[in-house]
């Protein structure tokens, strides 16, 4: 019997051994007709249920069911909803807080469009921190923050309240935690971290904030035809759509995201109170910007390096290395990743001090 791999991988990332299970069946017979859901119409019967089940399934677990929210699974990745926000929401000037390589993205993105404001940054610290002293200026038409950082570990915890429509990529923890979601008049997130295969990309918009800008924005990147076309405007990545319709059911079925935050709460005190402890490393990012998600971590002393990751491969661990750009370690701890893991990896933690 092969050993369980704890998988630490940053996205695309873990999922749900059951939803593994029902994806890799439904590739093979799905709805016991026979064919494959990769080989049938997106227009069938039976895909159609799949994309409206998926698109209230997201509206019901962030709590915006009958608040005016639409929810779509478009193409493209997180990177083109940066250029789409901006074509959609932006006539003339708009504000970015700047907190990690993604949120840069998304700057460089807007700029193409219109003024933008970059409210505060924390770029000449490497992103180890969430800029908290900043104004939102009042003649904006949207102010737009990264919620959770991968690349640096950090995340925000405190969102603004202002009468500005906020937008949010929530790429790295949607699902993960309990906000108050209709703060936001639009969240998008790339699936591949706590919903599915990478391929599709949910976007969730107050309709009222739409059709609000002069210029001709092209069809396929208009939320409005989107949503009079039910998510259907073109053919949808079916696979990533059926897989992330499989994962919010296992999350609600779990008890939502009340019972997820509980455990990832719980799995981020033990390797973060592991990093503090542990003479041998030290942490990333600001203790009080310590992202949920993901911890960033580095060796004190590099000459451990190749003992540290022995033990890391003896114990089935995958997936710990930094990002290129900041280096060290990162544990990627999505919602599907056990408390089980994350103590293997405290263990091999443990066990480096030990043996010294």
């Amino acid at each position: 019997m092969n050993m369980k791999v704890h998988n630490f991988s940053a996205g695309p990332c873990i999922l749900p051994q059951s939803v593994l299970e029902q994806a890799s069946q439904a590739v093979l017979n799905f709805n016991n007709d026979n064919l494959s859901l990769i080989e049938i119409s997106h227009r069938s019967k039976p895909f159609v249920a799949v994309m409206d089940k998926a698109r209230s399934l997201a509206l019901e677990l962030l709590g915006l069911e009958n608040k005016g929210y639409q929810a779509l699974y478009l193409q493209g990745g997180a990177s083109m909803q940066f250029l789409m926000v901006a074509y959609n929401l932006l006539e003339k000037k708009a504000a970015y807080l700047d907190t990690g390589t993604w949120a840069n993205n998304a700057i460089k993105e807007a700029k193409n469009f219109g003024q933008i404001v970059e409210v505060a940054s924390s770029k000449s610290d490497k992103y180890n921190y969430i800029p908290k002293k900043y104004t939102i200026p009042s003649d904006i038409n949207y102010f737009h923050v990264t919620s959770n950082n991968t690349i640096f570990g950090t995340q925000i915890k405190k969102f603004p309240t202002t009468n500005i429509p906020l937008v949010c990529d929530m790429s790295s923890d949607i699902f993960s935690r309990k906000l108050e979601f209709s703060k936001f008049d639009l969240i998008y997130a790339g699936a591949q971290k706590n919903m599915g295969p990478a391929g599709t990309t949910l976007v969730i918009v107050k309709e009222e904030i739409l059709g609000k800008v002069s210029r001709v924005i092209p069809s396929i990147l208009d939320y409005k035809v989107h949503i009079s076309k039910e998510s259907m405007y073109n053919t949808p990545p079916v696979f990533p759509v059926y897989v992330s319709m499989l994962t919010l059911e296992w999350l609600k079925d779990l008890g939502g995201i009340s019972f997820i935050e509980t455990v990832n709460n719980q799995k981020a005190a033990l390797i973060y109170d592991e990093i503090d402890r542990n003479p041998l490393f030290v942490g990333f990012a600001a203790k009080e910007d310590r992202s949920v998600m993901n911890a960033t971590f580095n060796l004190v002393d590099k000459t451990l390096k190749s003992n540290f990751e022995t033990l890391l491969k003896e114990a089935g661990i995958s997936g710990l290395n930094g990002h290129r750009s900041v280096g060290g370690y990162r544990a990627s701890m999505y919602n599907a990743l056990p408390l089980y893991s994350v103590q293997a990896l405290v263990d091999v933690m443990q066990e480096l001090e030990l043996r010294g």
